[in-house]
């Protein structure tokens, strides 16, 4: 389909699968290694249920520790693979995106996800006398990386149109790369920690509130879109601070519906599709990371490239979520995503839960089906529709 024949939000989103594309050989098998490791480690299911596999295991728990690190090589190299990828479709030096990346990573930098346990003065600094600067990693942030990365192939492609040829390869690298990193510790991180600050707020505030079904509608919708940003890891500070004063969490149920829900949109997509193999080899993948509790190869890899799956997972994640906090159900701590959530979730809410689940199953794999049918929110996917047994092909995509 011809860009032109593109909403912005689709132009937005086939130029962010342009950017995605190469990756998603290693966010899926790092989702899938992620996945399996949460099995393992975080699932309490030996000797009556208070121990993992790797606590009672050696084997398992060296094969729990071997794997983090392929896990980690994945987490921390794509910010650098992204940022070289943007670099590389802007026309920009691709290097210097990747040398961006490693800026926001760097073990020089206090991890992202210690900040919340750190105090204020333990926060370690840049020092200029007039001014300091945190030394704050972005792990798992992909806000500030992304507009970051903008802003250093904006100010390579400016500085290239006014330095001569003969210093350009001293000049543009300097300049461009050094205010990028600059802006991305002093501006554009602090913006991207602030709008999950303003986030977890409302979280917290509308999980507390009256109104905690609506708030659940809506975060259920919404969930997907934030773990796309990366802020979604702000909400384990919202659980922390539910569990502390309810004695669990309403929120982390709802999480693992969303996972759910993203991997049941694959499932229907796989189902459409059926023989298209080249498709498979990134579908079947992703929808088993789904399940276990990691979306980012689902989303990045499938649903975001045709939207309309998207959408249905998002509004199979909203109803499952209504069911599930109209109904009081509450997780005992953060657990694993997906499918093994069950295991978190206080027993006397297990049949309900089950019922939730099935909705984020079957909900979001119907409605794929039925978008896609009718061409609802498609531009995109012109492959032939495949019903019960049937083929049916549609050349005109609507745009609803």
């Amino acid at each position: 389909m011809r860009k032109k024949n593109m909403s912005l939000i689709q132009r937005m989103l086939a130029a962010l699968a342009e950017i995605f594309t190469p990756l998603i050989p290693a966010i899926v098998v790092g989702g899938l290694i992620l996945g399996f490791r949460n099995v393992i480690g975080d699932i309490k299911m030996l000797e009556e249920g208070t121990k993992t596999i790797v606590e009672v295991y050696p084997f398992w728990n060296g094969v729990y520790g071997f794997l983090w690190l392929i896990g980690e090589a994945f987490s921390t190299s794509f910010r650098l693979e992204l940022l070289g990828q943007l670099q590389k479709k802007m026309g920009t030096t691709q290097i210097l995106g990747i040398v961006l990346g490693i800026t926001l990573v760097s073990p020089q930098l206090l991890n992202a996800y210690a900040v919340a346990s750190t105090k204020a003065a333990e926060i370690p600094v840049w020092d200029f006398g007039f001014a300091q600067i945190p030394m704050i990693g972005y792990q798992a942030q992909v806000i500030p990386a992304m507009l970051a990365g903008f802003m250093l192939a904006y100010l390579e492609i400016g500085l290239r149109k006014i330095v001569p040829n003969a210093i350009s390869m001293i000049v543009t690298p300097f300049f461009a790369l050094v205010p990028t990193v600059l802006a991305a510790h002093v501006i554009l991180g602090p913006i991207g920690w602030k709008i999950g600050d303003v986030i977890a707020t409302v979280v917290y505030s509308g999980l507390t509130s009256a109104f905690s079904w609506l708030f659940a509608a809506l975060f259920g919708f919404l969930y997907a879109p934030l773990v796309v940003t990366g802020l979604h890891h702000m909400t384990n500070a919202i659980d922390l601070q539910l569990m502390s004063q309810f004695n669990g969490t309403n929120l982390w149920p709802m999480i693992a519906l969303s996972n759910i829900a993203q991997g049941s949109a694959v499932l229907a997509i796989i189902f459409l599709h059926k023989g298209n193999e080249k498709e498979e080899q990134v579908s079947i993948p992703a929808t088993i990371s789904c399940y276990l509790g990691v979306t980012e190869p689902a989303m990045f890899g499938i649903n975001l490239k045709y939207l309309y799956p998207f959408v249905a997972a998002m509004i199979g994640s909203s109803l499952a979520a209504v069911i599930s906090v109209s109904s009081g159900v509450m997780a005992n701590s953060i657990g694993v995503g997906g499918l093994p959530g069950i295991l978190s979730i206080k027993p006397q809410f297990y049949l309900i839960y089950t019922i939730c689940i099935l909705v984020a199953i079957v909900v979001p794999f119907v409605l794929t089906v039925v978008f896609r049918k009718y061409n609802i929110l498609n531009k995109v996917d012109t492959a032939p529709i495949r019903t019960f047994g049937k083929h049916e092909f549609r050349k005109k995509a609507g745009n609803i």
